[in-house]
């Protein structure tokens, strides 16, 4: 999509792919009752030391009210995938770490990704995928 100086839209397009890419993902995880905040919040568990992160690092990281960090990991725990535990050192600090089934859970999710990110690459060359990730890193660094 162009504007009227005939450049292109390029939020535009970012938007849209965005759009896609959720719908997407929220499609595939539909099966396993779980949204994409909810995947993303397993995800980023799984890749912190010790599989764990206190409520406040996840409204840090997210960038979302208490309230709802408190929500998804209550929806979580429901479903066995996090449990949470008050620190022993500090009985303000709530921890939650990933549970094994929440593990298993993102592992079945990175088929999901790979096979997604292919399709958006699809009839890209191997260049154009470097200079693709570069491009939106050095975007995203901007923004940041």
């Amino acid at each position: 999509m162009a504007n009227r100086t005939n450049t292109p839209d390029i939020g535009f397009y970012i938007k849209r792919i965005n759009d896609l890419l959720e719908k997407r993902a929220n499609n595939a995880l539909r099966s396993s009752g779980l949204t994409l905040m909810q995947m993303a919040f397993l995800m980023t568990l799984q890749d912190a030391p010790e599989g764990q992160r206190t409520m406040k690092e996840l409204e840090g990281h997210f960038g979302v009210a208490q309230s709802t960090v408190a929500g998804i990991v209550s929806r979580l725990e429901q479903k066995n995938l996090v449990e949470s535990t008050r620190d022993s050192s500090d009985k303000r600090i709530k921890r939650v770490h990933i549970t094994q089934k929440g593990e298993t859970c993102c592992e079945e999710s990175k088929g999901h990704r790979k096979d997604v990110e292919s399709v958006l690459l699809e009839g890209f060359s191997q260049e154009e995928k470097k200079q693709f990730a570069a491009l939106l890193e050095k975007a995203e660094e901007n923004l940041a």
